[in-house]
C-alpha cells in the first residue's frame, strides 16, 4: 500500500514599489504589480489547477484528496484582486476531502527571531482559516519548510484554548545529510531532550512528514526539460514510481508550489493532462482482482492519525526546501540579508511596546495609526524580501533572479530599507 500526501504552498508576497530616501510617503507597496501578478497567476493557476482539483474530488467520489498552505498574503491579495479564487477553495473546503495546513500568516521568519510574533502570526492565521474554510489546522508548516529540532519542540508545546495540544505534527524536507541511508517515505518523530521521541502533552508523539523530493522535483522543476531522460513523463509511469516505494515506506509525500501548474510548468508542457490522469494511475497501478486498490490519497493529519512514528529525525541545525543546499542561506546568506533581518526585528519591540503605551492611554487615533504602521511591517517581515537579496548564483540567472522584482540583489536591499526607515519614522511621530 502507497499512501499518498500531496500538499501545495500557495504564497503571493505584498511587492515593494520602488522607494527612495526622499520619498516621504507612508504607501509602500506597489499595487499595481501585485494585482497584475495576482491575476496573472490566476488565470495561468489558481483557477484552471483548483477547477480540475475539484473535479478530481468529486470524480472520484471523496477518495483524491489534498492539502494546502494558503498564506494570509495571498488570501488578502485574492480578497482584493480575485475573490473568485477565494471562492473556488471555499468550495474545496466543503468537499471535506481538503486540509488546511498551518502556517505564519505573512510567510515570515518569525521563529528564528521573535517567538511572541510566530505564535501571533499563527494565531492570526488560524483565524483565518476557521473564518473562511471551517477547518483549525492540525498539522504545521513553517515558512519554506524551514525546520529544526527547536522549532518541534516549540510547536509540541502550543495549546488550543481549551489546553489540548495545538498539531499533531509538522511537514518538512527530507534532506539526505539527517536522513542517511532511511527513506522519506515513513512518518519520523523529533529526537526530545531527554533521548526518545519527542511526545505532545497528551503522551501521544508529535509527527514529522519528511517531503520525498526526488519524485516532488519530478513533478515541480524537471516534468517540462525535454533534456531530462525521462522526459517526456506520464501519469502511468509516474505511478510505478510511487507504487515502487511499498517495502520501503507507506507514504509517498509530494510536496510543492502550487504554481507549479500552469506557471512554473505551462500548459504546454502537458502538465495539466498529467495532473488530470495521475490519481487514476495511482490507483490502477495497485488494482486488486475485485477492483479496489491498495493506493490512497490522504491528508497531512490522516498520514500522522494513521502511521505511527518509525524513528527519530534528528535536525539540530535549520533545514528548508530551498537550493540544493536546503539551508536558509537564500534568507540569510549574506551582510544586507542578516542587516535587514536583524534591523526588521529591532522594529518589532519598539512597536508593540508603543501599541501598549498607546492603547491603555485609550488613544483611539493615535491606535488606529499604529494599527497601519504594525501592519504594514508585518508586510515586510514575509521571507521574499529578504529573498530578493540573496547573491548566491546571481550571474548564472537562476530562480532567484526568476523571482525577483529587482534588477540586483543590492537594489532590492537599499529600497527595503528605505521604506524601513520610513516605516521608523512614523513610528517616531504617533
Amino acid at each position: 500500500m502507497a499512501s499518498t500526501v500531496f500538499y501545495f504552498q500557495v504564497h503571493q508576497p505584498h511587492r515593494l514599489k520602488p522607494y527612495s530616501v526622499f520619498h516621504t510617503d507612508p504607501f509602500y507597496f506597489d499595487e499595481d504589480a501585485n494585482g497584475a501578478i495576482c491575476e496573472k497567476v490566476a488565470n495561468k493557476c489558481y483557477r484552471p489547477t483548483t477547477k480540475l482539483i475539484l473535479d478530481l474530488i468529486r470524480r472520484h467520489e471523496g477518495n483524491f484528496r489534498v492539502s494546502y498552505a494558503l498564506t494570509g498574503t495571498v488570501i488578502d491579495q485574492w480578497k482584493k484582486f480575485c475573490p473568485d479564487v477565494l471562492d473556488l477553495f471555499v468550495e474545496l473546503a466543503e468537499t471535506g476531502c481538503c486540509e488546511f495546513v498551518g502556517e505564519t500568516d505573512y510567510h515570515s521568519l518569525s521563529f528564528i527571531y521573535s517567538r511572541e510574533e510566530f505564535e501571533q502570526q499563527i494565531n492570526a492565521h488560524t483565524k483565518r482559516i476557521q473564518d473562511l474554510f471551517g477547518q483549525t489546522p492540525k498539522v504545521f508548516r513553517n515558512t519554506e519548510l524551514i525546520y529544526s529540532n527547536e522549532l518541534a519542540r516549540h510547536l509540541a508545546s502550543m495549546k488550543n484554548p481549551d489546553g489540548s495540544p495545538r498539531f499533531l505534527g509538522a511537514i518538512c524536507e527530507g534532506v539526505d545529510r539527517h536522513l542517511g541511508y532511511r527513506s522519506p517515505n515513513y512518518v519520523y518523530a523529533p529526537p526530545a531532550q531527554d533521548g526518545g521521541q519527542l511526545t505532545r502533552d497528551n503522551g501521544n508523539p508529535f509527527g514529522l512528514l519528511l517531503k520525498n523530493y526526488k519524485l516532488s522535483d519530478d513533478i515541480a522543476f524537471r516534468f517540462g526539460n525535454k533534456g531530462w531522460e525521462e522526459w517526456p513523463l506520464s501519469a502511468e509511469k509516474f505511478a510505478k514510481w510511487v507504487h515502487q516505494i511499498n517495502g520501503d515506506g507507506y507514504l509517498c509525500n509530494l510536496f510543492m508550489d502550487y504554481e507549479t501548474f500552469g506557471e512554473h510548468q505551462w500548459a504546454e508542457t502537458g502538465i495539466f493532462q498529467f495532473l488530470d490522469k495521475l490519481p487514476e494511475a495511482i490507483f490502477d497501478v495497485a488494482k486488486k482482482a475485485d477492483g479496489s486498490t491498495e493506493n490512497h490519497f490522504i491528508t497531512p493529519s490522516e498520514a500522522l492519525t494513521q502511521f505511527p512514528p518509525v524513528g527519530v529525525y534528528d535536525v539540530p541545525d535549520y533545514t528548508s526546501w530551498a537550493d540544493t543546499e536546503r539551508d536558509l542561506t537564500a534568507w540569510r546568506g549574506n551582510a544586507m540579508q542578516h542587516n535587514a533581518l536583524e534591523e526588521t526585528y529591532r522594529v518589532e519591540k519598539i512597536l508593540k511596546d508603543r501599541m501598549v503605551e498607546i492603547k491603555s492611554a485609550g488613544d483611539t487615533k493615535r491606535a488606529e495609526e499604529m494599527d497601519h504602521i504594525v501592519n504594514d511591517w508585518r508586510k515586510l517581515t514575509t521571507s521574499d524580501h529578504f529573498y530578493y537579496m540573496c547573491t548566491k548564483y546571481w550571474a548564472d540567472g537562476d530562480v532567484h533572479k526568476y523571482f525577483s522584482p529587482y534588477d540586483s540583489p543590492y537594489d532590492g536591499y537599499i529600497n527595503f530599507m528605505n521604506v524601513l526607515d520610513n516605516v521608523k519614522t512614523r513610528l517616531s511621530k504617533v
